[in-house]
């Protein structure tokens, strides 16, 4: 629900453990669906991010890493913040099919570690001169069935890694600050800019690539 990534924060934070992440993104999509009004349904939102995710998901998890992650984050809060200085002229009535698949094509590209889902679809609903509030519900129903969906098969692939205690860990805490997130929508909703979240995320990636650089990571 905000525009930043949690799983490119995990990346940064040196966990690689793919199954912890997955259990974090379930309990994430539980808290979402039991919090927030049920999404409407737009497949061609949906589209695009599923065939990417089933071709390019494991190619991209296997050859690019925490550096690319810190350039994501830098690249990613400098699209929001120009997006976000379109003008704000569409209501989320006048979405049609070519905006639907046009958000759903920047969805995709949240394969990439540390591409926000979120950002990338605001990013992209403001570059179509949707209202903030626009930007961010539809956002939010792009992102709903995309994360449920991804999780089940995630969760699917994953049958062999057994739930631990950090992975239960993991789960309740991404439902706790889900569902407590959920209760911030009406405010992210009336934002009078997403500068703060496009400030923040530019200046996590040059302090991660700093800090790489400077231990000399190069992945």
């Amino acid at each position: 629900m905000l525009p930043v990534s949690s799983s490119g924060h995990l990346v940064l934070l040196g966990s690689d453990d793919k199954a912890f992440e997955v259990f974090a993104h379930a309990g994430t999509a539980a808290a979402l669906l039991i919090a927030l009004p049920p999404p409407r349904f737009r497949p061609l939102t949906l589209v695009p991010a599923a065939l990417a995710g089933l071709v390019f998901e494991r190619p991209i998890e296997r050859r690019l890493g925490p550096r690319a992650v810190g350039i994501a984050q830098v690249a990613g809060g400098l699209a929001l913040l120009l997006a976000d200085r379109s003008p704000e002229q569409r209501a989320e009535p006048d979405a049609g099919e070519r905006d639907d698949l046009l958000i759903g094509l920047a969805q995709a590209s949240a394969l990439v570690p540390g591409v926000s889902r979120n950002g990338a679809t605001i990013t992209a609903a403001r570059l179509l001169g949707f209202r903030r509030e626009a930007a961010s519900r539809i956002s939010r129903e792009a992102a709903i069935p995309v994360i449920a969906g991804a999780t089940a098969l995630k969760l699917a692939r994953l049958r062999a890694a057994r739930p631990t205690p950090a992975y239960a860990a993991g789960f309740v805490a991404a439902f706790a600050s889900g569902l407590a997130a959920a209760r911030l929508v009406p405010r992210i909703d009336r934002l009078p800019s997403y500068a703060p979240f496009a400030v923040y995320r530019v200046a996590l990636g040059v302090i991660a690539l700093r800090f790489m650089r400077l231990n000399g990571h190069h992945g």
